[in-house]
């Protein structure tokens, strides 16, 4: 099974919540599932399967998680199938489930079992007709670029203010401004909060200046163990995380110095950590998504380097996902933000020109963040890719992510 998480974003462009896209097979090796494949959920639902492999804790606590379930799923067990608190999940149907007695009595089950509902790509027209399912429903998500937003806006505030509405398949800021502006919208979700920088230069907060003079030096190959280390004292918050991250590793010893803390875990780990520790400090005034985002890059990146035959480029493959947001985090474009790192040619080249050997590594995560599950199975497909393997890669790297990253 492949699994993603799609986040939503409150006007603050904080995370509210999640929606889990999942594929269960390769569709090009398994094409007759991707017709009948609706008939799985008869006895399990992929994506409670997948949010109850990863835990409720790998999203932020009190965020909602949104799972798709068909006209037939929607009929199993799920309030046995789901392992997590049901006040978590949001159960999200479509025009597929009709607004007939026997779903909505199904429906008022789910809610009473704990679940939320939410509703997606019914049109206007059909408004009306779902009234039965529309009384029921927490969330409707609502297309941007399908359907007169601002109608159906007014329309559910009139007949259904108990649901809260989620502008989708927004594509840009200007979008998402307009729309907030409006008001009566709780959640937005789309690309917009991680389009690039192509135009325009913005000049860098002093805050940052020490913590990009760090990170020029740690991927120099020659960089000096000592000369990092006193950079790193320059910045309490660095130097805190560095203490931190030491005495989780090391508990036998006493840590008297920086540059004894330095020392304890390696240049090796230490590079790794100041890059890592570095981009979550200089994207601290983004979207607490794009940090997120470019940690998860990351280490994806590294999990499937020997699927693209590049296992000896691993640590390499982790600092271009690392860095493939740095143009949003510095508001620059991706050459001018990269100018200001030492980076390989390689990673510039992939970054930039989406080129060279690291660049279908960067393609496939992309592709694969997105849910395009198409060409995820056309890359798995020519490479040979085993689906679980891929699954158990992202499943570590979500792992990752909630371990050391958020501490849990």
């Amino acid at each position: 099974m492949l699994l993603t998480l799609i986040p939503l974003f409150d006007e603050k462009l904080a995370v509210s919540a999640y929606s889990v896209f999942t594929q269960k097979d390769n569709m090009f090796l398994n094409p007759l599932g991707q017709v009948t494949g609706i008939y799985d959920g008869a006895t399990y639902i992929q994506g409670l399967e997948a949010v109850n492999a990863m835990g409720v804790e790998t999203l932020m606590p009190h965020q909602m998680v949104f799972v798709p379930v068909t006209n037939v799923s929607v009929f199993s067990n799920i309030e046995e199938q789901c392992k997590v608190p049901h006040t978590r999940v949001a159960l999200l149907i479509d025009r597929t489930v009709p607004p007939v007695d026997a779903y909505v009595n199904r429906l008022k089950e789910l809610k009473a079992a704990g679940f939320k509902i939410a509703i997606r790509k019914i049109a206007v027209s059909e408004f009306q007709v779902f009234a039965p399912i529309l009384e029921l429903v927490d969330y409707v998500f609502l297309n941007n670029k399908k359907i007169a937003i601002d109608k159906a806006k007014v329309f559910f505030a009139k007949l259904y203010p108990h649901a809260q509405l989620i502008a989708g398949n927004i594509d840009t800021n200007e979008t998402f401004e307009g729309l907030k502006a409006d008001g009566g919208y709780q959640l937005f979700e789309g690309e917009f909060y991680r389009l690039p920088v192509t135009k325009g230069s913005k000049a860098i907060a002093p805050s940052k200046i020490t913590q990009l003079e760090l990170l020029k030096i740690v991927n120099n190959p020659d960089f000096e163990l000592n000369e990092a280390a006193d950079i790193i004292g320059r910045d309490t918050a660095l130097t805190l995380s560095l203490l931190q991250m030491v005495n989780r590793v090391v508990k036998t010893a006493e840590i008297t110095t920086i540059r004894h803390a330095a020392a304890m875990i390696g240049q090796k780990e230490l590079k790794k950590w100041i890059n890592t520790a570095v981009v979550n400090e200089i994207s601290s005034d983004q979207p607490n998504e794009i940090t997120r985002l470019t940690l998860l890059r990351a280490r994806f990146a590294e999990n499937i380097a020997g699927f693209f035959d590049l296992k000896m480029q691993s640590e390499e493959l982790f600092l271009m996902g690392l860095f493939s947001m740095i143009d949003v985090i510095l508001d620059k474009p991706m050459e001018e933000a990269l100018d200001l790192i030492h980076v390989s040619k390689d990673i510039k080249e992939a970054l930039i020109f989406h080129e060279g050997k690291l660049a279908p590594v960067l393609e496939f995560i992309l592709a694969y963040e997105q849910a395009d599950w198409s060409e995820v199975s056309r890359v798995m497909l020519l490479r040979h890719f085993e689906v679980d393997k891929v699954y158990e890669a992202y499943l570590d790297t979500l792992s990752w992510y909630r371990k050391s990253i958020m501490g849990i």
